[in-house]
């Protein structure tokens, strides 16, 4: 079993910016591991503008906000990168086992950097009924079909929620050519940035729903078209408010959950309702030199927020080590 000063697990802005600061501040044993094939995380797949304005103070698209931290790890020969592999299990004593093409590796760490994200609540659990036909997916999903894939998943298309990535991904339907029929909000507001609802949607003359639902998907094979309901300020269905919707698309952008399950085996108090963990401070949890930042901490709306926390993340991690 390998043994390493600092681990940090997930490449992503809040990964690349922790082992930035930690070496900055000292920490010469670095080991990055990353699950994809590239470093940058979600942001290879956000080709829109909007990052940068408050940390470079200039506007740039995602995967020009991820290069400049790329560059700046591949210069720094004290962080060893490890793409392509995945943190299958951890302990509280920081034994972390990974897979890697070809091998399962094992390294003890004598502190942690969890970096690893959010993933998208589902259909499931927002309780949508209906069938279970062709052609719903999660707004991020969508995104990286459009954006590396090079793959249009629908033509006509509904979305569920006011999330960012369901508002960006509106936008870029509609330049895409495909038509988006409307964007249904069971709240009063949107929980996205007023801009993106600004040039996302008003911009493109897209219907926004609020305070209604979905109360059914219809379809066989691929979705036909939704039934969608007006809401009462306790979510009931108001009566006689339905009206449908064709489409062959659904996209479901209602929220983002922390993935915190490692360190939950690991034995970090978590907050069920948010899946975050319990702390007294940014990036700490209850065990010692185990930390988390970025967005497995707790959702940012800006990836420039992220960079901040995490750079404090990894000077946290660095005090760690030298005073033990």
């Amino acid at each position: 079993m390998k043994k390493r000063d600092l681990v940090i697990v997930g490449g992503g802005p809040a990964g690349m910016a922790a082992a930035l600061t930690a070496h900055k501040e000292g920490v010469r044993d670095i080991l990055l591991l990353e699950r994809d094939q590239y470093l940058g995380g979600i942001l290879n797949q956000c080709i829109h503008t909007g990052f940068g304005i408050s940390y470079f103070k200039e506007i740039l698209t995602g995967p020009e906000y991820a290069g400049r931290f790329v560059h700046r790890i591949r210069n720094t020969p004290a962080i060893e990168i490890s793409l392509k592999s995945f943190v299958v299990h951890l302990t509280k004593d920081k034994v972390l086992t990974y897979i890697t093409p070809g091998r399962m590796e094992v390294v003890q760490a004598r502190a942690l950097i969890m970096a690893t994200g959010c993933r998208e609540k589902t259909r499931e659990m927002v309780h949508i009924p209906g069938t279970r036909p062709a052609g719903i997916f999660s707004a991020g999903l969508a995104q990286k079909l459009i954006n590396i894939e090079g793959l249009l998943p629908g033509k006509a298309v509904v979305i569920v929620g006011s999330g960012d990535i369901g508002l960006i991904m509106a936008r870029r339907f509609i330049l895409e050519g495909a038509q988006v029929k409307a964007v249904i909000e069971i709240q009063k507001t949107s929980r996205g940035l007023k801009r993106n609802i600004v040039q996302c949607v008003q911009d493109f003359d897209i219907p926004l729903y609020f305070n209604h639902k979905i109360a059914c998907i219809h379809g066989k094979d691929r979705v036909e078209k939704v039934t969608v309901c007006r809401v009462d300020d306790a979510f009931n269905e108001v009566d006689d408010s339905r009206f449908e919707i064709a489409c062959d698309t659904v996209l479901v952008s209602v929220g983002l959950i922390p993935e915190n399950e490692l360190i939950e085996m690991a034995g970090v108090a978590i907050d069920h309702r948010t899946n975050s963990p319990i702390s007294d401070a940014v990036n700490a949890t209850s065990v010692p030199g185990i930390f988390v930042c970025g967005n497995s901490f707790k959702v940012y709306d800006l990836a420039d927020s992220v960079t901040a926390d995490s750079e404090l993340c990894g000077r946290m991690a660095a005090i760690y080590l030298s005073r033990r």
